[in-house]
């Protein structure tokens, strides 16, 4: 048997509707768009703070919020910086790679048409509430990092 029979004997990919494919443009076009809002404004020194807001959190208390450097990180990642960016809010960095690799996907399955069976068991067996629950998860762990850093800098 030959290597593509054998691949598609274990139902690894399938082809992609018409629906599938749209959709997976759009959430391609959405994930560019988004980083290259963002590498646009860092590439033009654009300040973020000012067209997004200061930290409310950070000038009442003193201290950053769960989502304080998101922006700045992600402008970091954007610019190609990501090592720079997971030592600015390593939750960011982390979705920021995830966004990288559902836009990989994403393209494959608008361009090439070929939909990955993984992502229909992945969207069937996961429920939304996890996915927010994991999205919770990472956030909190990014704001521990950047409030103990804050911490150890003001003592």
């Amino acid at each position: 048997m030959q290597i593509i029979q054998q691949v598609n004997k274990l139902k690894i990919f399938s082809r992609a509707s018409s629906r599938q494919r749209i959709t997976a443009a759009i959430i391609c076009l959405a994930v560019v768009g988004f980083f290259g809002i963002f590498a646009l404004a860092g590439h033009y020194n654009v300040n973020m703070g000012r067209l997004l807001g200061y930290c409310g959190f950070q000038q009442k208390y003193g201290l950053p919020c769960p989502t304080c450097g998101m922006t700045t990180a992600a402008l970091a990642f954007a610019q190609g910086k990501i090592f720079e960016a997971l030592y600015i809010q390593p939750a960011c960095a982390l979705l920021c790679c995830v966004l990288v690799v559902i836009a990989f996907l994403a393209f494959v399955i608008a361009v090439f048409g070929v939909y990955f069976r993984f992502l229909e068991r992945f969207f069937a067996e996961v429920k939304v509430r996890y996915i927010i629950l994991a999205l919770i998860v990472i956030i909190a762990a990014g704001w521990a990092v950047t409030l103990a850093r804050a911490l150890a800098v003001s003592n």
